[in-house]
């Protein structure tokens, strides 16, 4: 198995569900409000706002919650001006690591996510270290039961995506990163509302890691997705199977 989906599914299955949630509320949080801050406040002409609302509803976050955040972001309500940044390094292992962030305090999560790094043993590199190990694209998902998987390739053709994958849970349909918006709409149309529309950093090669180093490179990765201020985290590792098995039980 590779890259960071895998990881997910077992980070989410491990801790208290209730603070993995309040997590994930404020992860979207920001990015609602810094996405109305950066547009209108408005879905419609916001495709930033619109992918983030869609998550919201995914993650079954209140109403009044989103409704709040946006307000915030639109200076109804004042609060925090969050900065987006990217941070790149190495993981154990030789894995090459993207870290999104939206943050208040430029140097508080840097020193945090530079300690990470250092303590599993990797480290925090400059800007553009890793990044060219990694194709940005923009990705639109859709659960497996929202169509077939040839309905699904025809409609992502028509709409100039680039490539699709099925499988048993879900289609993945990417494209250039600057047509995500016309991929998701034209999917939209046929389908519905996606699971997830989002700019992604997809790696070009793959590293391969041990068991020993498997298990210390997700714990640096839980890490990094614990903290409130990072957004999103790709790597490019590969494990086998067996090792996968092992790490989930």
């Amino acid at each position: 198995m590779a890259g960071h989906s895998q990881f997910k599914n077992i980070m989410y299955r491990k801790g208290a569900q209730d603070k993995k949630r309040a997590k994930i509320f404020t992860k979207i949080i920001r990015e609602l409000t810094t996405a109305a801050r950066s547009g209108l406040p408005d879905a419609n002409a916001n495709p930033r706002l619109r992918a983030a609302i869609t998550a919201a509803k995914e993650a079954n976050m209140p109403k009044d919650t989103v409704e709040r955040a946006i307000k915030r972001g639109a200076g109804a309500d004042g609060g925090e001006n969050y900065t987006e940044m990217r941070y790149e390094g190495y993981g154990p292992g030789g894995v090459a690591v993207i870290v999104e962030a939206l943050t208040d305090n430029r140097n508080r999560t840097a020193s945090e996510l530079r300690a990470a790094f250092t303590k599993a043993g990797g480290n925090l590199g400059e800007s553009n270290s890793v990044s060219f190990l990694f194709d940005r694209l923009g990705q639109v998902t859709y659960p497996a039961a929202a169509a077939s998987s040839e309905a699904i390739f025809e409609a992502a053709v028509e709409a100039g995506a680039d490539n699709v994958e099925s499988g048993a849970d879900e289609h993945v349909v990417t494209g250039a990163p600057d047509a995500l918006n016309e991929l998701r709409d034209a999917l939209e149309r046929r389908f519905g509302p996606p699971a997830s529309a989002r700019l992604v950093w997809k790696p070009k090669t793959l590293a391969p890691v041990d068991g020993e180093t498997a298990e210390t490179l997700f714990r640096l990765l839980e890490t990094l997705e614990d903290s409130d201020d990072v957004q999103n985290v790709f790597a490019n590792f590969e494990v086998s199977d067996d090792v996968m098995a092992r790490l989930s039980a």
